[in-house]
């Protein structure tokens, strides 16, 4: 979890002390965690995506909820506001976390072992999952929330500071803070820094698109196979989600997935089997599958952690139905912690967790078979 740091620190004081304690050997996870005082002057973005109406109405269209608001209300999401006819996000240069992460805990399995991306988010979500680790942040307005006083120039030097290769726009949902996460990416690109998304895909067509043409890589989290589910836990429908997967892969952008395994909701195999064997028809055999553990929280306290025989069940569910890449995330350690060549069975990557042990897939390729690994292995 990341270190949050005193609530009355200016700008330079958190840098600073930031600087210091990763100087410390606190560690890159510590080094620039924090939930500070409230931003001073954010800049006032108008937010893409919408159409005006008549009366000062207006219409968003970033995810299938298409929100029209009157004159002063926000949307679902919690962070677009009808201002006057005209669509601000309130997320705006409102960072709410900044953290220093290993890649492997977006989760990547496939992307740069080893390497660290610097972890952005900010207040608000368009979904309401009941299970959600950081509703603290999520379910609430971007200004209802302390955040950091980190200008965008900020945040790109700090990665670049903190040796990581890219950015992360993760812990909440990106997708509600669309806007100003492109505008980071926009600059983050200039400086060579790679830009990836985790994010449950609830958005349309358009930016969706646009997003991908913009970003590295996307990590999806899938949160069942039945429409039962995604309304029940999480207050959407799934199948704008699946046409979100289907548009990231025409536009060739690097994409896995992470499957939550919550007990007697979407733990059943042959769900599993049935969310597998769409991905490979649809996305490919060799897109990785990350099975995570469900932990109780929010307003699922109710629920047991998922047992592990439970996620051993759906990995080889998914394996069955012909995924090449299938791994548990958040359980270590664990065989399927680890990336194995999928032609000729050898163990090309070791991991206890988020952390490598040992990596031998140079230049992403099978030390034994020399079979050309799916992914990203060059910065």
């Amino acid at each position: 979890m990341p270190v949050f740091f005193r609530p009355d620190w200016t700008r330079r004081e958190f840098l600073s002390a930031a600087a210091r304690l990763a100087a410390a050997g606190a560690g890159a996870a510590a080094g620039l965690s924090a939930l500070t005082a409230a931003c001073a002057g954010p800049e006032r973005r108008e937010a893409a995506y919408y159409d005006r109406l008549p009366g000062k109405k207006i219409q968003c269209h970033v995810c299938p909820l298409d929100c029209i608001l009157e004159d002063g209300q926000t949307c679902f999401c919690r962070t677009r506001t009808n201002e006057g006819g005209r669509l601000y996000n309130r997320a705006f240069d409102r960072p709410c976390l900044l953290s220093v992460d290993p890649i492997e805990k977006t989760p990547f399995a496939h992307v740069l072992p080893g390497t660290q991306l610097l972890s952005v988010a900010a207040g608000g979500c368009n979904l309401r999952c009941l299970y959600c680790q950081n509703w603290e942040q999520s379910q609430a307005k971007p200004d209802e929330v302390r955040v950091l006083d980190v200008s965008r120039e900020e945040v790109i030097a700090g990665t670049q500071e903190k040796k990581c290769v890219g950015l992360c726009y993760t812990y909440t949902e990106p997708v509600a803070y669309l806007d100003y996460m492109r505008a980071i990416a926009e600059e983050a690109r200039k400086r060579g820094l790679k830009n990836f998304v985790a994010t449950a895909a609830f958005v349309k067509e358009q930016p969706i698109r646009d997003l991908a043409r913009e970003v590295d890589g996307f990590c999806v989290s899938i949160k069942g196979w039945r429409d039962e589910v995604y309304e029940k836990v999480c207050g959407i429908k799934r199948a704008p989600v699946l046409d979100a997967l289907r548009v990231i892969k025409e536009e060739k952008r690097w994409l896995e997935l992470v499957y939550v395994v919550i007990p007697t909701y979407n733990d059943d195999p042959k769900e599993v089997d049935g969310m597998a064997k769409w991905v490979r028809e649809n996305l490919g055999a060799d897109t990785p599958l990350h099975f995570a553990r469900f932990f109780p929280e929010y307003k699922m306290t109710d629920l047991p952690r998922t047992p592990v025989p439970a996620l051993d069940a759906c990995v080889s569910a998914a394996r069955d139905a012909g995924l090449r890449y299938v791994y548990v995330t958040n359980v270590a350690p664990h065989e399927a912690n680890h990336t194995v060549c999928a032609d000729c069975g050898e163990t090309v990557i070791r991991r206890l967790g988020f952390k490598v042990l040992e990596n031998r897939a140079k230049g992403g390729k099978c030390p034994k078979c020399s079979h050309a690994l799916p992914g990203i292995w060059t910065a």
